[in-house]
Parts: C-alpha cells; sequence; structure tokens
C-alpha cells in the first residue's frame, strides 16, 4: 500500500472526486492542511506521491504565507526523486514556478466552463489521453503559469494558453479543475469570498449560468476525470528515474 501526500490550502478546496479514486486504488492519503498548520514541515521521504491542491493565495504570497516555500521545497524534491506529483491550479503555478517558470495576473480570470483544446502532445499523452476533444472543464483562477522548458504543452483555452503540462514522466499541472463535482461547485458559489471574485470579475456570466452550465457538463467532465486521474495513479509505485534540477532558491 502506497502513501500519497496532498497539499491543502483552504477547506473549501479538498480533492473532491479524486478522494475515492486514491482510495478505491488502496493508497493511503496524508493530508498536510497549510491553513491549519501553517508551520507543518512534511517529510516527503516518506511517500510515493504528492498532489498539491489550489487555493486563493499565489505564488508571490510567500511573505506572508511561509508555507508557500515550504511546498515549493518538498514539491523540489518529490521531482529530484522521480515521483509523481500533480498540481492543480495553485499547485500547478508553485510546481511551475519550482521548475523556473513565470506566474502572472491575468488581467481577467477564468471562472466557470470553458471549451479545453488538447494539443497534439496532450492527445498522445499517457495520462490526459482521455481528454480527445474540446471537452468543457470547470476553471476559477486569476493567475496562470507559463509552460517550464523542457516541459511538454498539453491542453490549452481559447482565453489561456497554457493550462495543462507535463515534466519528465511522471509531473503534471493542470490549470483547470477536473475533481470538481456539482456539490463543490454550489460550495464554490456559495462562497462569500469566493462569490465577491465572480461578481467582480467583469465575465459575462453570473453564477446561476454557472450552475446550469454545470448541470450541463459536469457528468461529462466527471467521466473524463476519473480517467485522468486513474491514469495519474498508474504512476504511482512505478520504478522511480531521478532527475536533475538547478539549484534555486525560494525566498
Amino acid at each position: 500500500m502506497s502513501r500519497i501526500l496532498v497539499f491543502q490550502h483552504v477547506a473549501a478546496e479538498p480533492l473532491g472526486t479524486l478522494d475515492p479514486l486514491i482510495r478505491r486504488r488502496g493508497h493511503r492519503i496524508r493530508f498536510v492542511n497549510f491553513e491549519r498548520e501553517p508551520d507543518a514541515q512534511p517529510n516527503v521521504d516518506r511517500y510515493r506521491g504528492l498532489v498539491v491542491l489550489g487555493g486563493p493565495m499565489n505564488v508571490d504570497d510567500r511573505a506572508h504565507r511561509p508555507h508557500l516555500r515550504t511546498e515549493l521545497l518538498a514539491i523540489e524534491r518529490m521531482l529530484r526523486q522521480g515521483k509523481p506529483v500533480l498540481g492543480i491550479c495553485l499547485g500547478a503555478q508553485l510546481l511551475a514556478h519550482v521548475l523556473g517558470a513565470g506566474v502572472a495576473r491575468r488581467e481577467r480570470p477564468e471562472i466557470g466552463w470553458y471549451p479545453l483544446h488538447v494539443t497534439d502532445a496532450g492527445r498522445g499523452d499517457p495520462v490526459l489521453a482521455p481528454l480527445q476533444a474540446a471537452a468543457p472543464v470547470f476553471q476559477w483562477h486569476r493567475y496562470q503559469f507559463e509552460i517550464p522548458r523542457e516541459a511538454v504543452h498539453l491542453a490549452r483555452t481559447e482565453t489561456c494558453e497554457p493550462q495543462a503540462f507535463r515534466w519528465g514522466d511522471s509531473a503534471y499541472g493542470f490549470q483547470f479543475h477536473l475533481e470538481m463535482d456539482q456539490p463543490l461547485v454550489e460550495r464554490w458559489l456559495h462562497n462569500p469570498h469566493y462569490r465577491e471574485e465572480l461578481l467582480a470579475s467583469g465575465l459575462p456570466h453570473d453564477a446561476r449560468a454557472i450552475q446550469a452550465q454545470t448541470r450541463q457538463h459536469i457528468a461529462a467532465m466527471q467521466a473524463n476525470a476519473h480517467a485522468v486521474f486513474n491514469n495519474f495513479l498508474d504512476l504511482v509505485g512505478r520504478p522511480q528515474k531521478l532527475y536533475t534540477l538547478p539549484t534555486r532558491e525560494f525566498f
């Protein structure tokens, strides 16, 4: 039985549908919730994989959120050991930052449902291949990452080119939220902080439109998520390939 480490930043952004998939595969989950334990120092050597979830903060908040530096160092160590890493939204931005790529604030956020276009490389990727068509995915992000050097660009949307990448054989960054189910979407739409962000976004759709689109698209996205996440979990416990990364300081 393998143990998987999960970095969580706020209670509102859990593993979602990825949680039962991990447990069904027989893995044990160790959560580090940095909202409750901002000084936690997890020993990543004890785990076979890492999932870094989303959150309302961003990479540049390290001065007043020192746990972000802890996370960057943990991601870097997992990469050097060749262990699978999955970054979702903020997690993908942290992964990209470790790999030397930029992370910047967008002029307008992506919130709601957007068609995801998989690149040629993405269509042949061992994890992301199930997303063959322009599948609608759920988004909620104000910042975006650049595709790191030596990483493979896997997906884009019409409004945000860098949506997914793979670095090495087993490190993935997803800007979008495949882990969502309908109750979790509703939870975000009723969260005062998230609702205020939507209202201030200047986007042409509101919470009611997102609810309608969720009813239309959630089943198909969950089916795709099941396939994609299971492909990622296939990497856990695989013989490890060690990688060399440039030494970086994360202040």
